[in-house]
């Protein structure tokens, strides 16, 4: 069985340890524990893949800015001839406590333009999200800035923890199924 993780984030070095890309940490966290190749450059987004049990878990991180997140999902979907059902994606979500996860199979967009897009380009909204919680500790319409920024040095602490709690969520996602995975995942 084969699965894609779509990592969201936005590339280049100003964005690295941005809120906005908690999906890219959480990518570059699971390729070095499982020793997967270097991330090669492909169409919309770097990849890599590594196996699991049995799994193959392809990592994207698309290169196409979180707003068109869709044309990676999409590109690589078809490519990789993988059903939306085992696709995860990874992303930050601003309605969550730093550091809590909730996977859910399906659902709105919740407001985040990432979201929005993969939902737009695929014309469903009917693939798992795991959602890395990321406050939402900023002044009314400063919400872009907020994302943009990184984690509190308070946060940065715990960070590698709750990283490592989202990679094992996307291999519960592959190990277990979604149903289960979000009866794991989703009581934390």
């Amino acid at each position: 069985m084969k699965f894609l993780v779509l990592c969201l984030g936005n590339i280049g070095p100003e964005y690295t340890d941005t809120r906005h890309n908690i999906g890219f940490m959480v990518a570059d966290y699971l390729a070095a524990k499982f020793d997967a190749p270097r991330f090669e450059i492909g169409r919309h987004a770097y990849t890599t893949e590594f196996k699991h049990k049995g799994h193959t878990y392809v990592l994207v991180k698309p290169t196409t800015y979180m707003n068109l997140s869709g044309k990676a999902a999409a590109h690589w979907l078809a490519t990789l001839k993988i059903q939306a059902e085992n696709m995860v994606v990874v992303t930050d979500d601003l309605a969550l406590p730093f550091g809590k996860l909730r996977l859910k199979g399906q659902g709105s967009a919740g407001g985040h333009n990432g979201l929005k897009d993969i939902q737009a380009t695929l014309g469903t909204d009917v693939y798992a999200r795991l959602r890395f919680g990321v406050d939402a500790n900023f002044p009314k319409g400063r919400q872009v800035d907020y994302v943009l920024n990184p984690f509190s040095a308070d946060e940065q602490i715990e960070l590698p923890t709750r990283i490592e709690k989202a990679g094992e969520a996307v291999l519960a996602f592959g190990s277990m199924g979604l149903e289960r995975a979000m009866n794991v995942v989703n009581v934390k």
